[in-house]
This record gives C-alpha cells, sequence and structure tokens, in this order.
C-alpha cells in the first residue's frame, strides 16, 4: 500500500462520525449504494468462514419505526409505557434514508467462541460505517429503544444463539460534527520493546 492510500483510509477511519437520524435531511441515497455498503461488510474478517453477519434492510425507514414502536407498545405495561418513548421510536427515521437491522447469525462451529462471532459481525458493521463515510453518507448504529430487549430478537425469530447487533441508520446530512477523543492514545497502548 503506498502513502496516498494509506492517507485515504485513515482519512475515512478518521471522519466517520455518528450522525443521529434527527441531523439526516431526508434525500434518498441510492440502492445501489446500499448494496455496495453491504458488499464491504460481507468482507470482513470471520474466523473459520463462519460469516456470521446478516442484514435486513428497510428501503421505507418509516415502516421499521412503526414496528420498532408497536413492539415496545406491545412489550410494555400500562405501568412502563411511556408515551414519548412510543412517539420516537415510531419517528425515529423521518429523516433516514434506510434503516438496517444488524445481526449476528451464529454458525454451526462451536468451537469458535461466540465473542469471535459478536467481533466478525461488529468489523461488519465498521466495513459498512467506514463505506457510508466515503460516500459521505450519514450513519447512526443504535442499540436503543427494543434492539437489545429479548422481545425484539423473538421479533426477529433469531435462534437462542444469535444476536441482535443493532440498529443502523444511513441517511444524509447537511452538517458533519468533530470528532474528538478524549484519553490520549499514550495512555491507551503500551510498548515493549524486549
Amino acid at each position: 500500500m503506498d502513502s496516498n492510500t494509506f492517507s485515504t483510509v485513515a482519512n475515512v477511519i478518521k471522519t466517520r462520525r455518528t450522525i443521529k437520524p434527527a441531523m439526516m435531511n431526508g434525500q434518498k441515497i441510492p440502492n445501489g449504494h446500499v448494496a455496495a455498503l453491504l458488499e464491504l461488510a460481507d468482507w470482513a474478517p470471520t474466523h473459520g468462514l463462519t460469516e456470521p453477519w446478516r442484514f435486513i434492510v428497510y428501503e421505507d425507514p418509516a415502516v421499521f419505526c412503526k414496528e420498532h414502536a408497536e413492539l415496545y407498545q406491545r412489550s410494555s405495561t400500562p405501568d412502563t409505557f411511556n408515551p414519548a418513548t412510543f412517539n420516537n421510536l415510531g419517528g425515529l427515521g423521518n429523516n433516514a434514508s434506510h434503516v438496517v437491522l444488524a445481526i449476528m447469525k451464529r454458525g454451526d462451529k462451536p468451537k469458535i467462541p461466540p465473542v469471535e462471532e459478536v467481533a466478525a459481525a461488529s468489523a461488519a458493521i465498521q466495513n459498512l460505517l467506514l463505506g457510508a463515510t466515503a460516500l459521505n453518507i450519514a450513519s447512526f448504529w443504535s442499540t436503543g429503544g427494543m434492539a437489545l430487549r429479548p422481545e425484539m430478537k423473538e421479533y426477529l425469530e433469531l435462534g437462542e444463539d444469535d444476536q441482535f447487533m443493532g440498529i443502523l441508520y444511513l441517511g444524509y446530512a447537511d452538517e458533519l460534527p468533530e470528532g474528538r477523543r478524549i484519553t490520549p492514545i499514550e495512555d491507551k497502548v503500551k510498548w515493549i520493546n524486549q
């Protein structure tokens, strides 16, 4: 890899940002771009070639958001139901172009630890997010709402060892926030030279 290629890749990594759906502008992403992002996701590292990532793509975010809000309502009791949460979940994707549900589908190789399958699915998601950045597509990886609740896993008909990894909101945004790191890299890395 030459230094220009490295600089391009480094720039994409360093400029990837979490853009909440409310900051998106409603402009539609061509389906071909979303398909290209999913192809990048498919090139994530995977132990034993289990390729545990799976994706469900909603071309109309309102469809998923309505289902998400209804799942929240069905899973709530009169004491736990919050109308503001219901409304927020139902309208969360109003400005997004697509919603992608990310799943870790456990393979049939029990010798591979589940944490490695989660790591592989996470790497696939990161590939998708980095590709989105390269195409000037805003993204938000959410585990809010019902995402980590057993009801979502049941709703998606996932197996016992499968895991729902989150909701990816994709769209365009007119402004991007500045990036920052709180802890210096020197405090995160230990070099051993002997």
